[in-house]
């Protein structure tokens, strides 16, 4: 087969140094009794056909909420998830900066593709979805791993923050506060279990978007962080990580809508898939 000639043309113009300049962040509930099924379908074809064998996005990881880091979750009322508990698995990719509408055009093309193929597991619920634009990291670790390295390094846990900026103060001089205090503060201490912060800004989904995601009201004034730990999220969540929405609401900068806690999946196996519920 010959191949198309646009593969010999497209490499030859437009950015492509390594850097981060969007996100595909997803978080997903399969719907009960489709746990393995969902898991399987997502580590054997999804994870790759769906997002990894796409142009442009060169990074990606999965994490998990086991029933007791679900419960960790709050504020108990949420915009983005409802209840707070929904949401099993979390999915991170990283986009090349200058690329997320190349990228955007061709998953949303291959997306309808596997649709009618029937390759896409439709027993599920996109709870957050979105493209997101890159505002910048903050590491802990000046030796350590950069961003561009972050989801393939060896982080076992992760806790995911979306934090909405109030009307009167807007996403811009949210995100300001964000990077001069809140997420130095995130990191405070010598032996600080996050190691790595992230900041993100959802875009609205394309017009062309699958039919069962949807945009969450208020994304312009959105920022998304992922706090990557040196260890699992619940050693240091009542003493830490519970006590960020106190910090985020006497700033008076905007609301944290979540804060939820994940581990690592173990690629290509069903661990952690039995955890997901209430035992009867």
């Amino acid at each position: 087969m010959t191949a198309d000639p646009a593969y010999t043309e497209l490499p030859k113009v437009g950015p492509y140094d390594v850097e981060i300049g969007g996100a595909l962040i997803s978080m997903v509930e399969p719907h009960p009794g489709t746990e393995v099924a969902y898991n399987r379908w997502y580590e054997d074809d999804h994870f790759y056909s769906g997002a990894l064998a796409m142009p442009w996005m060169f990074a990606g990881k999965r994490f998990v909420a086991t029933r007791d880091l679900q419960l960790l979750r709050y504020p108990s009322s949420s915009i983005i998830a409802s209840p707070v508990t929904a949401g099993c698995y979390l999915h991170l990719y990283w986009i090349s900066r200058g690329r997320m509408e190349d990228h955007i055009r061709w998953t949303s093309s291959t997306n309808y593709r596997l649709r009618a193929d029937d390759r896409i597991h439709t027993d599920r619920t996109h709870v957050y979805t979105s493209f997101q634009d890159y505002l910048g990291y903050l590491s802990g670790d000046a030796q350590g791993p950069r961003d561009i390295h972050s989801l393939d390094y060896d982080y076992p846990g992760v806790v995911l923050e979306i934090i909405d900026a109030h009307e009167s103060v807007g996403r811009d001089d949210l995100d300001a506060w964000l990077q001069s205090d809140y997420v130095p503060w995130t990191q405070r201490g010598a032996h600080s279990p996050v190691a790595m912060t992230l900041r993100f800004a959802p875009q609205p989904l394309p017009p062309d978007k699958q039919p069962d995601v949807a945009d969450i009201p208020g994304a312009d004034r959105r920022v998304t962080l992922i706090h990557l730990l040196h260890e699992d999220p619940r050693v240091h969540w009542m003493t830490r990580f519970a006590r960020h929405g106190a910090k985020i609401d006497e700033a008076g900068k905007g609301k944290l809508e979540l804060c939820a806690p994940f581990v690592a999946v173990a690629h290509g196996t069903n661990k952690y898939v039995d955890e997901l519920r209430e035992v009867d």
